[in-house]
């Protein structure tokens, strides 16, 4: 139990939440602009579909 407040509390459990405070936000990101290009990629192939028929 030391040991994990050590590394808590130590430069380096700082260093280590920086990094994944900032991996979340990229993946927060990332999935948002996936799902933005997918729904407007699906609507897209849905008027082409629909113009051939």
């Amino acid at each position: 139990m030391q040991s994990l407040l050590n590394i808590i509390w130590s430069d380096e459990g700082q260093d280590i939440a920086e990094y994944a405070v900032m991996l979340a936000v990229i993946l927060v990101l990332v999935v948002g602009t996936i799902r933005l290009v997918g729904s407007n990629a699906n609507n897209a192939f849905s008027a082409v579909a629909s113009s051939i028929q």
